[in-house]
């Protein structure tokens, strides 16, 4: 099976789940308020379903066009702008007879699932996987760091101590407390043995993202040349894949990320590049593409770089370190978004293309469980944005509905669910535009 289609269908499969769990969350609380449910669709279906079966009052089935799924509560104005229903005298099993706390309840019973599913899956996960985590000195040769972290004192080689006084028990995760919650001083080991606490900024987070200098730190590793594309500056300048890189500048290249930073310090200018072949040197010269790239192709030349560590959770262990999993994805997740309201960061919202590929390219349950956990955190949050046709704006407007004893009018939630739905449809064109294209120029 291609890569292309197992991802597709890891996306298809978590999606799914995710879906037919966030209307049923709706579904239930609509049922025990006895509000007539009169659809429940895994998928849309303008003109026609795959698949459909009424039980009782509700028509079950599927759609054919999978950007998610409804619950058609009677007497409520959502997606199926059912204006001719609404134009009826209000019926006591309808959603707009029932009482504000109520209706409130089952506006609110799909993004509750999506956060309950997202802790429960994650206390699994620990459960029957455990956790792999990196300490300081399983990073065999250090860390290569940016630019920005350059600036503050960090040095290529560099080990992590602790973060803001504490010890790093995962060092891995160090890129998403820069980026995304707030470190005020990491300490480190430098390459020459001395210990040295650091001070960071505040803003050290959007300096980073906007300086495109993320992840900050990569653990460093020696490489060598496994071939050298052909037609790229490398296969003009005359580099051969047998090659051995020596230096740069005058600058000797130990490890990949040495390379990288000289090929992007210059900026697209020429570069001179010493080798060695069969035994004797010779100097290239080398001017980058416009993307800062030379057009070679390395491999690892030391597997062993980072050793990992593995720890088992017993039953209670993983409910305590599933939950404070789960804490974390959510608020890191809440933390992405003042990025997302900047130019940059509009620029890397990403459609299903971006969330496909998220998923590995051969099938792993731990990898799949833990996607769908961070999709259903996702989901749950973007559901509750206070955004007319998403649940939080029907939130939005019951809460203004039960302090002020006010009911918006039908007409006005017409209007609204309309807007709302446009929105989402620019919002969802927006993001897959993205990836078509990042498909065509990246």
């Amino acid at each position: 099976m291609s890569v292309f289609l197992i991802k597709a269908a890891q996306l298809l499969m978590s999606l799914s789940i995710l879906v037919v769990l966030h209307e049923l969350g709706h579904f239930i609380p609509a049922k025990l308020f006895k509000t007539r449910v009169e659809k429940f669709y895994l998928f849309f279906d303008i003109k026609f379903s795959l698949f459909k079966k009424k039980i009782g009052e509700t028509v079950y089935g599927i759609g054919w066009l999978p950007l998610g799924g409804y619950v058609k509560i009677a007497g409520m104005i959502d997606e199926s702008m059912d204006t001719e229903q609404m134009a009826k005298p209000p019926q006591p099993w309808e959603f707009r007879s029932k009482p504000v706390w109520q209706r409130l309840i089952i506006m609110l019973g799909g993004v509750t699932v999506n956060f309950i599913l997202a802790f429960v899956l994650y206390i699994m996960i620990l459960f029957v996987w455990g956790n792999d985590y990196v300490k300081k000195d399983d990073i065999k040769y250090g860390y290569s760091v940016t630019k920005t972290l350059e600036k503050y004192g960090f040095k290529d080689g560099d080990k992590i101590i602790s973060v803001d006084g504490t010890p790093f028990e995962n060092i891995r995760s160090i890129n998403s407390h820069l980026l995304l919650r707030k470190v005020n001083n990491v300490t480190v080991e430098h390459i020459n043995g001395t210990v040295e606490k650091l001070s960071l900024p505040e803003t050290i987070g959007p300096e980073l993202f906007e300086a495109g200098d993320f992840p900050a730190m990569l653990p460093r590793y020696p490489f060598k040349l496994d071939s050298v594309v052909l037609d790229s500056p490398a296969s003009k300048a005359g580099l051969l894949k047998s090659d051995i890189l020596v230096s740069i500048d005058g600058v000797n290249i130990n490890f990949l990320s040495d390379l990288k930073s000289k090929i992007r310090d210059r900026k697209s200018q020429s570069i001179s590049l010493k080798v060695l072949r069969d035994g004797i040197e010779k100097d290239l010269k080398i001017t980058p593409n416009n993307n800062n790239t030379i057009g070679i192709i390395t491999i690892n030349s030391d597997l062993n770089f980072v050793k990992l560590n593995h720890k088992n959770y017993s039953f209670t262990e993983s409910i305590s370190g599933g939950v404070l999993l789960g804490y974390w994805a959510v608020k890191d997740y809440l933390s992405q978004f003042k990025y997302i309201f900047t130019k940059k960061g509009a620029s890397q919202i990403g459609g299903f293309a971006a969330i496909g590929n998220m998923f590995p390219s051969t099938w792993n349950w731990q990898a799949f469980w833990m996607l769908t956990a961070f999709l259903s955190i996702m989901l749950g949050v973007l559901n509750l944005l206070p955004i007319p046709a998403l649940d939080g704006g029907h939130v939005m407007f019951l809460l203004y509905e039960m302090v002020s004893g006010r009911k918006p009018s039908d007409k006005f939630l017409e209007y609204a669910q309309i807007t709302g739905f446009l929105l989402l449809i620019a919002l969802v064109l927006f993001a897959n535009g993205n990836d078509i294209y990042k498909s065509i120029f990246d």
